[in-house]
């Protein structure tokens, strides 16, 4: 059986596509599993023993080849996809583009979303994924194994990394035991909260629970950036980590940690699937879809209306607005979140405490 699943979408996406993954092995044990992602994403699934190849969607990469040059490359992937002669092709983006490349496959079966806009292209799937609704991303991801009568044995989402990574980090941090992590930032930064509020964190941390406080930021200028002015608000010295980790690393850092505090992004995936206490801010986007997801429990039973909402050993706080969640670039399209600006700090340290001691 030769498995192809395409997921072309975010880090954090990239991740939660490996429930999905372990079952497909463990009903085909003899399986070749092959994942299309976006190129930057592929360190999601590195090292994951039931996957053959990552397959990159080179779409940044490519932005500054000529159209010729660009075409060229995209016939280049479709012949290889279809020489490899798939059985099965598992869409889950909700695009024209995943439909073309399952049609060109040639698989005998392929799953894919009933909400696609060109119609002769949905008429590609030989199943028809039912709606999303308001589920975790997990249990959507898993629909295709419900379509399909493939038993569901466990929904653990899983990161993978190596002793290097771990033996970086012991050079990193060799004296350091105990920590919080921390990772305020997100690619959209509608999803970021204030660096004011981070600040306090920081310090409460640090100054209140005396546990010392590791912050990571991408090497992205943006983040670098307001990790700077957060830090020139700290009255304690946090272990500045900025830029400094590969995502493999970051996920060998979070491991460590005693409890992690962040926002709506990919890290905040890997914690969860990490089996580390999560205390997540979510805004615009929906926490019954994206909150962090419990390992343990197998579930994720968040309230889109927002709140303090616990989940295991997870936590997700948003405010409680009529607005939310609006899915927009912040108010107005702004990408300034009102509702994550104004959250209580009180209310975040109360949670911190009790966390900790959990």
């Amino acid at each position: 059986m030769k498995i192809l699943i395409l997921k072309v979408q975010t880090i954090g996406d990239t991740l939660l596509t490996t429930p999905l993954i372990d079952n497909l092995k463990r009903h085909y044990s003899n399986a070749m599993i092959d994942v299309m992602v976006n190129e930057g994403t592929e360190q999601m699934l590195t090292l994951n023993n039931n996957i053959r190849e990552i397959i990159q969607y080179k779409r940044e990469s490519q932005r500054s080849l000529s159209n010729f040059q660009r075409l060229l490359k995209n016939i280049q992937l479709l012949k290889k996809i279809r020489q490899t002669k798939y059985d099965l092709v598992i869409d889950l983006d909700e695009g024209d583009r995943g439909a073309f490349i399952a049609l060109v496959s040639g698989a005998k079966i392929k799953v894919g979303s009933s909400t696609i806009s060109s119609q002769f292209l949905r008429k590609v799937y030989t199943y028809l994924l039912p709606k999303r609704d308001d589920r975790h991303t997990v249990e959507i991801n898993l629909d295709s194994l419900r379509l399909l009568s493939i038993p569901i044995v466990d929904k653990k989402v899983k990161i993978f990394w190596d002793e290097g990574d771990d033996k970086f980090l012991n050079k990193k941090l060799p004296n350091i035991k105990q920590f919080i992590h921390i990772h305020p930032f997100s690619k959209g930064w509608f999803k970021d909260i204030s660096v004011q509020t981070t600040a306090q964190i920081i310090d409460y941390c640090e100054q209140k629970m005396d546990i010392r406080v590791a912050i990571t930021a991408a090497p992205i200028q943006r983040e670098l950036d307001k990790l700077n002015n957060i830090l020139k608000l700290c009255q304690s010295k946090p272990i500045d980590l900025g830029g400094d980790l590969t995502l493999k690393q970051t996920a060998a850092l979070n491991n460590r940690a005693k409890l992690f505090i962040g926002v709506d992004t990919a890290i905040m995936h890997i914690s969860a699937a990490n089996n580390i206490p999560t205390l997540a801010f979510f805004g615009p986007t929906a926490s019954n879809t994206w909150g962090p997801w419990e390992n343990d429990l197998e579930r994720a039973d968040y309230d889109k209306n927002g709140g303090l909402q616990i989940n295991g050993k997870h936590t997700v706080y948003s405010d409680v607005r009529t607005c939310l969640p609006c899915n927009n670039d912040g108010c107005d399209n702004n990408q300034v979140s009102d509702c994550l600006i104004e959250l209580d700090i009180d209310i975040i340290k109360q949670n911190i405490s009790k966390m900790v001691v959990r």
